[in-house]
């Protein structure tokens, strides 16, 4: 039974960790829509007003993030755009990742360490999750021949 509970434990941990990373990658986004959200929750709008109009504003910043980024033509505006959407991305991974280093550490130099590596991750992730960027093998096309029928094949085989 305590394996058991171990396991459980880690588990949930790294799901966690896997959530907290996710979400940290979406940071602006998150930060327009909980302001908007808010904005209009204080001005009247009621709970599911308010929801529906943090969300819109979420999707809303993402979207056009995503279509400024593709639609530019210049080094210096894509690089604006990357900036603006994987410096608070990287802040939150910061912050996130010092958070959980202290809870497991004595040391303040390692949260530090821990820190600034989870700040260069999730800035990279938010970076490439805006750009569209796939992994190394998305460039790679595999030509593929059509399969043949067998009478097709013992003719070709044969002189």
């Amino acid at each position: 039974m305590p394996i058991l509970g171990l396991a459980l434990m880690f588990g949930g941990l790294g799901f966690l960790c896997w959530l907290l990373f996710a979400l940290a990658i979406c940071a602006l986004p998150v930060y327009v829509g909980l302001s908007v959200g808010a904005l209009a929750f204080k001005s009247g709008a009621g709970y599911c007003g308010a929801l529906v109009l943090a969300l819109a504003a979420g999707a809303a910043t993402f979207a056009l993030g995503k279509l400024g980024f593709a639609a530019a033509r210049s080094p210096a505006l894509r690089t604006l755009i990357g900036v603006v959407f994987a410096l608070p991305a990287a802040v939150a991974g910061y912050q996130a990742t010092a958070a959980l280093a202290e809870l497991a550490l004595q040391s303040d130099g390692w949260s530090v360490v821990f820190g600034c590596v989870g700040a260069v991750s999730v800035g990279t992730s938010a970076w490439l999750r805006l750009s569209g960027a796939r992994g190394p093998a998305a460039g790679r096309v595999r030509s593929v021949q059509p399969p043949q029928s067998a009478g097709a094949a013992r003719s070709a085989s044969s002189p």
